[in-house]
């Protein structure tokens, strides 16, 4: 039996161990040739955008790492920046692979200019012994855009956790951490100085580490220890990349949107790709910070129907799990607020003591607390009444609960429920001692079902809402009582 437990705990160490396989299975063990660099999914965006009527010249002086901070460590911080100093370099490949920007030397100004000066006085000095006009140097490109922003901001450790087990000095565990940077980059006229767009981008960056061990004496002085793991890092060079492609990326949007420059394409293929830029950026701004994606979501109205078990607590022992089914409707008051009746069928039994099938009616008041997520809790509490199935007798109850809900769509949602039902009585199992009620618990799975359009998430759009439908009746109101006038006979 130890054997086969300590084989499943080992399978279950090196099952972690595969879900980093790609990692895992393909370590450094050689030299490995110099590879040019890996592109980004930024990358592939920014190069498949239909080309421009016509390139913008661009200048970039620097954008320059603003976050001031250090590479943290487990005793502190290095001298070493948390960034890369090279963010300028980055952004200039990401405007040249976009073929929207031709963009001009300006960070290293200086030394284009000296050089200019050295060619100036090499050919004057070429002219003086050889009495030959040669062409004078052609003219620098000036930008009429100026490209400013930087990385602003470097949040280490947002999200950290792990996960481990051991049994008998068999044993895995895993851990992780979720660092973020922060990317604004601006476009600026030089004309006018005008600041003509400005984007904000920002891109996680993950690492984790994930190990398995074996401690054991196998027999009397032989011990077996062994481990394995890895550890991966998200490299914070690509990392940087992704978010300055993609702020690039967002720029020529935006750009076309608001008709600073056009893109040699078909309007459809134009309107095609504003609508998904701004479609991905609305869903963007109804995202938390933990990738928590809020939307306006379940109908006003909706109908549930669970299945499940019934369990009661009453005057006689050995209680046994029997069935338990329910269907109602709930009506949304708020995003947060329902009110919900429901009519349900059960049974409750004590093994061969007591057996009886029930209905009851309940009317609750429901909380939803993460109304704007796929995933919420929620509890209730209400009323109701349990009868027997022949009608006879008759119990007033309290009931409160709570559960979990999964949206599969804005319709349809998938729940757990867990409900306690206090009744007023103690003469649900037909017996009557002791000083306490009876009571039963129902616990289901049930499906629930969201019709019209979802709440409003702002409380203002939601009064603004309510007024249109108060004034909706109101006209309606008003035409069927001219209507009803035009109807009766006159003398």
């Amino acid at each position: 039996m130890r054997h086969t437990v300590y084989q499943g705990i080992l399978l279950f160490s090196f099952t972690l161990l595969l879900s980093g396989c790609g990692t895992y299975f393909n370590q450094p063990i050689t030299i490995e040739q110099a590879r040019i660099g890996e592109e980004t999914k930024s990358t592939k965006i920014l190069q498949n955008f239909p080309p421009p009527v016509e390139p913008v010249v661009v200048g970039v002086y620097k954008f320059r790492d603003q976050t001031g901070q250090y590479k943290p460590t487990e005793s502190g911080s290095t001298f070493s920046t948390a960034v890369t100093q090279g963010a300028t370099t980055i952004l200039i490949k990401a405007l040249e692979d976009s073929k929207w920007f031709v963009p001009i030397e300006r960070e290293n100004l200086s030394n284009l200019l000296n050089e200019r000066n050295i060619i100036r006085s090499t050919r004057k000095e070429y002219r003086k012994t050889n009495n030959t006009n040669e062409p004078q140097l052609p003219p620098l490109l000036y930008a009429g855009i100026i490209l400013e922003g930087g990385i602003v901001s470097y949040d280490s450790n947002i999200i950290t956790g792990g996960l481990g087990a051991r049994y008998f000095g068999v044993g895995g565990s895993t851990q992780y951490r979720q660092d973020r940077i922060t990317v604004y980059l601006r476009a600026v006229s030089t004309s006018s100085g005008k600041i003509l767009k400005t984007v904000y981008v920002s891109k996680t960056i993950l690492s984790q580490a994930l190990d398995a061990s074996f401690f054991r004496y196998v027999k009397f002085s032989r011990l077996l220890e062994a481990e394995t793991g890895f550890t991966k890092n998200e490299p914070g060079q690509i990392a940087i990349s992704d978010a300055i492609e993609k702020a690039v990326a967002s720029l020529i949007v935006e750009g076309i949107e608001d008709k600073l420059w056009s893109a040699k394409a078909a309007p459809e293929e134009v309107t095609a790709l504003v609508d998904t830029y701004n479609s991905e950026k609305n869903e963007a701004q109804n995202t938390g910070l933990y990738e928590r994606y809020f939307k306006e979501r379940r109908g006003k109205f909706g109908v549930f129907a669970h299945g499940g078990t019934a369990l009661i607590s009453g005057d006689y022992t050995n209680a046994d799990v029997s069935y338990f089914a329910k269907m109602g409707a709930k009506w949304y008051l708020n995003p947060y607020l329902n009110a919900d009746i429901s009519l349900s069928k059960f049974e409750l039994t004590n093994s061969e003591a007591f057996s009886e099938g029930f209905n009851a009616v309940d009317v609750n008041a429901e909380l939803t607390l993460l109304p704007f997520e796929k995933l919420t809790p929620f509890f209730f509490g209400g009323v109701g009444t349990a009868n027997t199935d022949d009608f006879k007798n008759s119990f007033f109850k309290f009931q409160y609960g709570g559960g979990i809900e999964y949206l599969l769509s804005d319709q349809l949602g998938i729940s757990l429920n867990a409900t306690h039902n206090l009744v007023i009585d103690d003469e649900l199992d037909g017996v009557a001692q002791g000083k306490r009620d009876d009571q039963y618990f129902n616990f289901s799975l049930g499906l629930n079902w969201y019709f019209k359009n979802p709440i409003k998430m702002d409380k203002k759009l939601r009064k603004q809402q309510h007024q249109e439908e108060q004034e909706i009746k109101k006209l309606r109101k008003r035409n069927r009582a001219v209507i009803e006038n035009d109807n009766i006979p006159k003398n």
